[in-house]
């Protein structure tokens, strides 16, 4: 197979970019030393996380110059996502650490006011302006397709800046602002988006990389589509080992998976089939959440590590893996591992974010038992700063606790529209470990405004009390914790129909909705809830053949 060289300097999740280079027919070789680079022929910079942390690594190990020089020897480079923002002068991320200076301009923090920080999802790269005579491609890109992202800075867009320097700008939005999702010069291609991560439209950025197709005439001129991040439908599969010991996708009832007329583990699907299907359904991500909970230990949890591997080889959408990643002793050393191993070895299996869930809970305990003292210890905030926070979500599950008034308790409460079983108007969600199995006295706004300061990208929002209801979403839990962080909320728990899908977009504004067992059992599929919503005239990304 024709041959392109990766930059190996520990940059995050590398797999499936490998995997989606393999699948448009190429191989990958690695440079591990700045005196390879010369040699190749096409070279890619990816790139995951914090730019000063990236941009560090680069310079330490002595590959600035190096790279520099490649790109201008005139062989083809591309960037992806830091790859991208290396190219740049530098970045409000860590105004220390500069860039390539290869372009001018600089990446500054997208303003949370108005909009979740990070950006994270589906969005568009489009280089069409409204005088163009004629619809072309640029190295692949179409502005009917939609990619995936994942940052929280970016360089802002100033119509004719790069242009007037020969740069071709594709163009995404976010809120009110514009900001550069691709650029292209000669030799060049760089994208913030990550093209791995973006299903047939992102295969068809690659291949045309690859394949030296710069730009082309479209065939026929693509209908218009709006800008801007479309509403994620994420598939989540609650993962676990039967009493056979084989891992199964399941779901239960309140978080109890067992079948009660003979008490075996309800078996839905094998996992990595079930994640296949909801991606060629159109799926925006897959979430595996383990609730065996890694109870001998993650590190040796082989099985997991597979289904993992095997996914991310054919499902081109990000995937989330949950469950046990947290510091953990290893029987076999006698040592610590750390959470950060832990979740580096899920990222170098496929995973691209990692979901900590009773572990986030005690963290933030300790953390207002410090008076709020961040120790740079606990798991969200190792994985964070090696990763960036969009590679952390915190899953929290609540439960709903009815007081007689707000007065009455010292916990964030609400007012309620569904009063309790003695007419109590006022409720608050009181935060559980373990598989809902242990309460505590600690609420969930405390917990998600916890986790935001120590650097969690993104809240796994479930509710126990809707858990396998089919009776739609908490709208008021969710409200609520909108309401108290920046950072992106994703609805879980109580989707039955694509109806609750749209009634949890138009009534609050979160930014993602999962749903699980209506998937499982055939109710529904991605497609349908998808079509749905688009025909109510809500943004969702349309599944593109590869």
């Amino acid at each position: 197979m024709p041959k392109v060289h990766l930059l190996d300097y520990a940059a995050g999740n590398i797999r499936s970019l490998v995997n989606a280079i393999e699948k448009v027919g190429w191989d990958v070789e690695w440079i591990k030393s700045p005196d390879e680079v010369a040699n190749a022929e096409k070279l890619i910079l990816p790139g995951v996380g914090h730019f000063g942390h990236c941009l560090s690594q680069i310079h330490n190990a002595g590959y600035t110059e190096s790279v520099k020089a490649f790109i201008e020897s005139g062989k083809p480079f591309m960037g992806i996502c830091v790859g991208l923002q290396a190219l740049f002068e530098g970045s409000a991320e860590s105004t220390t650490v500069p860039g390539f200076g290869v372009v001018p301009g600089r990446l500054e923090r997208f303003d949370d006011s108005e909009k979740s920080v990070p950006h994270i999802g589906w969005n568009s790269a489009n280089t069409q302006s409204k005088d163009d005579s004629e619809a072309r491609s640029v190295y692949g890109l179409r502005p009917d397709s939609k990619y995936y992202y994942v940052h929280s800075y970016a360089v802002p867009y100033r119509a004719g800046v790069l242009e007037k320097d020969g740069w071709t700008v594709a163009t995404a939005r976010y809120g009110s602002q514009d900001f550069i999702g691709a650029i292209a010069k000669d030799n060049v291609l760089a994208t913030q988006f990550h093209p791995e991560k973006s299903g047939a439209a992102g295969q068809r950025v690659i291949r045309a990389f690859l394949e030296g197709r710069r730009e082309e005439a479209l065939q026929s001129v693509p209908a218009a589509v709006k800008d801007g991040l479309t509403r994620r439908i994420i598939a989540c599969l609650d993962v676990r080992a039967n009493d056979q010991g084989d891992l199964v996708v399941t779901k239960g009832d309140q978080y109890d998976v067992r079948e009660k007329s003979n008490n075996t583990v309800r078996n839905l699907g094998k996992p990595v089939q079930k994640a296949q299907q909801y991606y060629e359904q159109g799926a925006d991500e897959v979430t595996f959440l383990n609730i065996t909970s890694f109870r001998d230990t993650p590190i040796k949890d082989l099985p997991m590590l597979e289904v993992l591997r095997q996914t991310s080889a054919t499902v081109f959408v990000p995937l989330t893996i949950g469950g046990g990643i947290r510091d953990t002793h290893d029987p076999s050393t006698g040592r610590t591992v750390p959470a950060l191993e832990v979740a580096t070895l899920y990222f170098k299996s496929g995973a691209d974010k990692v979901s900590i869930g009773s572990d986030a809970v005690t963290a933030a305990e300790q953390y207002y038992a410090s008076n709020k003292i961040l120790t740079g210890k606990t798991a969200i905030e190792t994985i964070s700063e090696a990763y960036g926070a969009q590679a952390v979500v915190v899953s929290v599950d609540p439960k709903r606790v009815y007081v007689a008034s707000a007065e009455s308790i010292s916990h964030h409460t609400i007012a309620t529209a569904y009063p309790g079983p003695n007419g109590e108007k006022h409720c608050w969600y009181a935060c559980t470990i373990k598989g809902g199995r242990e309460t505590r006295d600690f609420d969930v706004i405390q917990l998600v405004t916890a986790v935001e300061a120590m650097g969690a990208g993104e809240i796994l929002l479930n509710c126990i009390d809707k858990d396998g209801t089919n009776s739609g979403f908490d709208l008021e839990l969710i409200r609520s914790v909108k309401g108290a962080v920046k950072i992106p909320v994703i609805a879980s728990s109580g989707a039955g129909n694509a109806d609750h899908f749209a009634e949890v977009f138009e009534q609050t504004d979160v930014d993602a909705a999962l749903g699980a067992g209506m998937f499982h059992r055939g109710e529904w599929t991605v497609k349908q809830v998808k079509e749905q919503l688009q025909g109510q005239g809500l943004l969702v990304r349309r599944f593109e053949e590869e």
